[in-house]
Order: structure tokens, then sequence, then C-alpha cells
């Protein structure tokens, strides 16, 4: 846990800061003082959760709108300084996802899928990331999934997004260094309690059967990845650029293709494959 206030006088813009890992992120910074920009499409959300995070006696403005819209991704941000007068922090936190096989994946699937994840990332970072550099400095947070450098099935869609943002996160670690913004990659596992879970493991057994893909035997808490989320942004990390941290439970390491629908049964000790 940082310092009691380590975030105090800072503002933080978080897409997806409604729900799931975005409102954990955002629930924590509230917690450490930073006064708070929660966007997402769903304004019901937005508006329930910037009360809760008022209690934590910070400002919050949530902003209903969509990352797919460079212009609206602009008014966001104009809004934000308008609002505060400065952007420290950037959470590219929105995100979409459905498990399909990618020979009948439609234009549509692909398409709804990359622009959240890649454009509406890239559209945020370029925006906000105009705004640290005059500013002197900032930190930016991607939030990643395995898949995007480790592979997995289902999810070309999603992988590819991803992938794509890890090397723009690079990318721009190097580019914008000596500005002093610093760009890195948080990669979750399995979360409980996220639309992601429910969305992509449904039913009961398809979410025991990931827990046994899991070195550590559970999904991760939202808790456990905003505590992840707000040492990458803190001072604590002044030093850190470029980076993707992986808090999966170990997952990733080797143990991934046991969640493969598609994976031939292995024969029998003994057996002649």
């Amino acid at each position: 846990m940082l310092p009691d206030g380590h975030f105090a006088g800072r503002v933080a813009l978080i897409t997806g800061g409604g729900t799931g890992i975005g409102q954990a992120i955002a629930t924590q910074l509230a917690a450490l003082g930073a006064d708070l920009v929660i966007a997402g499409r769903r304004r019901e959300p937005l508006e329930d959760t910037a009360r809760t995070l008022r209690g934590y006696g910070v400002k919050v403005l949530p902003v209903a709108m969509d990352v797919r819209d460079a212009e609206a991704v602009q008014a966001m941000v104009d809004t934000s300084l308008a609002t505060f007068g400065r952007i420290d922090m950037l959470v590219n936190n929105a995100a979409g996802n459905f498990r399909a096989p990618a020979v009948a994946l439609s234009e549509n699937a692909w398409r709804a899928v990359t622009d959240i994840v890649l454009h509406g990332t890239w559209f945020c970072t370029q925006a906000v990331g105009r705004v640290m550099i005059e500013a002197g400095g900032g930190s930016i947070l991607n939030i990643g999934t395995v898949g995007g450098f480790h592979g997995g099935p289902l999810a070309v869609h999603s992988a590819s997004a991803k992938g794509a943002v890890l090397a723009m996160s690079r990318t721009l670690a190097v580019e914008w260094g000596a500005h002093r913004v610093r760009v890195n990659v948080l990669t979750p596992g399995a979360t409980a309690d996220t639309g992601a879970v429910g969305q992509l493991f449904p039913e009961a057994d398809a979410q025991q059967r990931i827990i046994a893909a899991i070195p550590a035997g559970r999904f991760a808490r939202r808790e456990e990845i905003a505590d992840a989320a707000c040492y990458l942004l803190s001072d604590y990390a002044a030093y850190v650029t470029g980076a993707n941290l992986v808090i999966d439970g170990g997952k990733w390491l080797g143990r991934g293709h046991l969640d493969n629908p598609n994976r031939p049964a292995q024969p029998a000790q003994g057996d002649t494959p």
C-alpha cells in the first residue's frame, strides 16, 4: 500500500472507470488522494461510481463518451483540463472481448473489439500524451492481456489488438522518455467480479477449468490489480517505463494450454499416439 495522500493534488483519467477493474483502480487512486475523471459509454454506472468516490473527499468528473470517437476523446480531454487544469495519469482500461473461433469471426466482430482496444487506446494516449509532454511529464498505464504476447484460443481479435497496444506502449516509452512521460502495461489474468469473467467464462465448469490452469489456484481480486496499477502510476515506479507487469497467478507460465477447448485429448500413458 502506498502512503496516505500519495496522489494528492494529481488528476487521473480512467477509461472504463465505472465498473470492474477500472472502478477498482479509480477507488484505490481516490483513497490515495487523486482527483478523477472516469469515462465510459454508460452514464448510470459512471454516476454511481462517482458518488462513491467522492466519499474519499476527492473531486470526480464522470464523462459518458465512446473512446472509438477521436473527437469525443479530445472533447473529454478538453473538459478535464477545463475542470482540473491538468492530467497527470491516464489508465486505458476500456475494452471489449468475446470468445469466437477465428474462422467464423465477422468483419464487424473484428472491428468491434479492435476499434475499442487499439484505436481507442491510441486516441486517448495521443490526446493525453500531448498534455503531459507540454506539462513536463506524466504516467500512462495500458491494461493488457496475456493473449497479446502469449497467445490463446478463441480471442484473435482481442489478442491482436492488445498485442499492438503492448508494442505501442514500448515504442512510446522510448519516444516520450525524454519528456518524462512513462508508459507501462499491466496485464491481469482472469479477475473475479468483473464483466470479462462473466462474458468469457459464464459457466461454472468453465471457470473451474480456468482456475485449474492457474498455479495460484484462484482468480485475481480486483483490489490486487488496483494495487499493482497504483504502484506503476506512482513515484515509486519513476524509473519504470516500457514494462509489462503480468499479474495472473502464474498462469501464463506454460499452463495456459489447459484452457483450450480445441486441444485434442492426450493419449493415456502407455497408449500409442
